[in-house]
């Protein structure tokens, strides 16, 4: 699959150094494509707490903190 724009994807958050609170995947937006060969995307992040947009965001197959991926199909 290739990211295109209002494609909703997962943003796994980094979580916190100490450990309190785990890296875990927030649901996201795709807003601009930056390359799609290298999968670096602009997006919304939809936080329990508000939105974030994060910029130059790049994909991994598997959830990685500070990347995206594709959610799992269920």
């Amino acid at each position: 699959m290739k990211p295109t724009i209002g494609r909703t994807v997962h943003y796994q958050r980094y979580g916190t150094p100490g450990g309190e609170y785990k890296s875990e995947p927030s649901a996201a937006i795709i807003t601009e494509v930056v390359n799609e060969d290298k999968g670096i995307v602009h997006m919304t992040v939809l936080n329990p707490t508000g939105l974030h947009f994060n910029r130059d965001v790049p994909f991994s197959e598997v959830p990685k903190p500070g990347h995206w991926n594709w959610p799992p199909r269920v």
